[in-house]
């Protein structure tokens, strides 16, 4: 078996042509739809309440539904690009996906809502790993860093463009649509990135795809599941008994996946997750840093679309604008990343996430100061600050995460890459949401708030240490 640590092979086959710039915007264009759809409905969750007349619970598994089978099955949707051909799977995956979209905006009630996000989520779970490992295997040197950083920006820009976007499309009521355009309007994109996909993304596929490891992904399906459903839904029940069942049972699961993995790779099996995979020191090093910045990350996007509206009561637009500092300076962020890091390394994702937490005490300093008189105006600096720390290092991130993968093992290690982001983002709208929610009915809105941005600033901290760790020099 080949040495994981060793020098990343070229594209699959010789045969294999590269990615040209619509190619790699085509699929950026695809990425960037499942993750604007994790946060684009944080905006609309009051609307959607009003109007569909329902309860806490309910509304929570409009958002977790989606995230939680976007989570479990993004590492199997890699496995099967690997097999069938990952363009193959990326167009049937955004197929779906406009398909569910439409569900999702023609719900008649909340029920039915809930199980179109479900589906929606399953769809993204094919879609995305797919980008991934297409740059992986049909781009190489730098401009396979070129193209990672800049899917790294993507998935950034997409969280605040995201919740930016729904807030103008919810005010904006097209057609008597309200917070249904949110999912109508991904049908007639999903279908230009099909088109597009057509032309000018390469067929590719693992010379040696892997066979289908049922244990795994039952057990890695069941560990997330024991972790993130009852911490995104036991506030909203009262944490009945079940909940605390299967947390206890979580890390009990975890470990069952991971002896069963090591023993399908010892027995020359196909494991879902090679552990070998994370011996590289790379990979390991750059998940240990994603962990908490994705889920300080999805936790202060979720408090802040909470805060902004029912505590500072802005409209949708107000606190959709509120963001919009945050998306030009992380882009911005974004443009310069790719060079910085051919000269400075590591330094590039210590230097950001420093600068993130700036951002987020300046965001704290300006709410003790002001609230609850706050207009979007008051949150630019640190929001800027804040967007420019993150555009650094989350691009970076996921270049050394992936930068030392064999082009043979794109599929899944795109899949661990992306699962490690997703179920981290969920993982923040659990853990900060829950803590903010349960404060704000006891201390109020805007030390509740506060809190929160100090638990990331603490978390922000911690990946700054971890990221010493990370290779030096990144290729």
């Amino acid at each position: 078996m080949r040495r994981l640590g060793a020098q990343a092979s070229g594209p699959d086959s010789a045969a294999s042509p590269a990615l040209g710039p619509l190619g790699l915007l085509t699929l950026l264009l695809g990425a960037a739809l499942p993750m604007i759809d994790f946060f684009i409905v944080n905006v609309a969750l009051p609307t959607i309440e009003r109007d569909l007349h329902t309860g806490p619970a309910l509304l929570e598994m409009v958002a977790a539904g989606y995230g939680v089978a976007y989570a479990v099955l993004l590492v199997l949707g890699g496995r099967l690009g690997d097999m069938i051909g990952r363009r193959r799977l990326f167009l049937i995956g955004t197929a779906l996906f406009a398909l569910t979209s439409l569900a999702c905006g023609l719900a008649p009630n909340a029920w039915t809502l809930v199980g179109a996000r479900v589906a929606q989520g399953a769809a993204s779970a094919l879609m995305l790993p797919q980008v991934l490992a297409t740059i992986q295997s049909t781009t190489t040197g730098a401009r396979r860093g070129r193209a990672l950083g800049l899917y790294g920006a993507t998935g950034g820009i997409a969280a605040v463009a995201g919740q930016v976007l729904g807030g103008w499309l919810v005010a904006a009521d097209i057609a008597g649509t309200g917070w249904r355009s949110i999912f109508l309007v991904n049908v007639p994109v999903a279908a230009a990135a099909m088109v597009l996909a057509l032309r000018t993304v390469p067929e590719t596929r693992s010379a040696k795809p892997a066979r289908i490891d049922v244990t795994g992904t039952v057990l890695l399906g069941a560990t997330l599941l024991a972790l993130l459903v009852p911490l995104m839904e036991g506030r909203a029940v009262g944490w009945p008994l079940w909940c605390w069942l299967l947390l206890a049972a979580a890390p009990f699961v975890a470990a069952g996946f991971w002896l069963a993995e090591r023993r399908a790779e010892r027995t020359g099996r196909d494991p879902l997750v090679p552990p070998s995979l994370l011996g590289n020191h790379g990979m390991r090093s750059g998940l240990l840093v994603a962990l908490p910045f994705f889920t300080g990350f999805g936790g202060f996007m979720f408090v802040m679309a909470v805060g902004l509206q029912q505590g500072l009561r802005l409209g949708p637009v107000s606190a959709g604008t509120a963001l919009a500092p945050m998306a030009v300076a992380f882009f911005t962020a974004s443009l310069l990343a790719p060079r910085l890091v051919v000269r400075h390394g590591r330094r590039v994702v210590t230097t950001g996430l420093a600068v993130q937490g700036v951002g987020l005490l300046i965001v704290v300093a300006a709410t003790l100061a002001s609230w609850p008189h706050m207009g979007p105006l008051d949150f630019a600096p640190g929001m800027a600050v804040l967007g420019f720390g993150q555009g650094l290092a989350m691009s970076t991130v996921f270049r050394i995460v992936l930068s030392e993968v064999p082009a043979d093992r794109a599929g899944v290690g795109s899949g661990v890459m992306v699962t490690t982001q997703q179920s981290s983002l969920a993982l923040g709208v659990a853990t900060l949401g829950t803590l903010f929610l349960s404060l704000a009915s006891s201390v109020g809105m805007r030390d509740a708030l506060v809190t929160a941005i100090l638990v990331q600033v603490a978390g922000g901290a911690a990946a700054v240490v971890l990221s010493l760790r990370l290779p030096r020099q990144v290729r």
